[in-house]
């Protein structure tokens, strides 16, 4: 069972920490299909980069998406976004 038919299935409100998670799978699962597709990796981080702040700006508008915006190069450097854990 994908993740898209476990959500289907559910009828009461799902907890945002629940919600995201779900979201992940759907872009997962996305992902994985346009890279079978012959999608390159970088070419999808944009589109997928362009898609979220386009929905930034509609959802709370230029000013707050440009702030949220700023933050993010202290959340790159902090390793926010980083899929492999430094080894000690």
């Amino acid at each position: 069972m994908t993740t898209a038919e476990r959500s289907i299935h559910t009828r009461e409100p799902v907890p945002e920490h629940e919600q995201k998670r779900v979201a992940l799978g759907y872009l997962q699962e996305a992902w994985a299909e346009a890279r079978l597709d012959g999608i390159d990796g970088d070419c999808l981080a944009q589109a997928c980069l362009f898609a979220a702040m386009a929905e930034f700006v509609t959802t709370y508008g230029e000013e707050a998406a440009a702030t949220f915006a700023e933050g993010l190069g202290t959340r790159i450097r902090n390793r926010e976004f980083s899929l492999e854990q430094p080894r000690q």
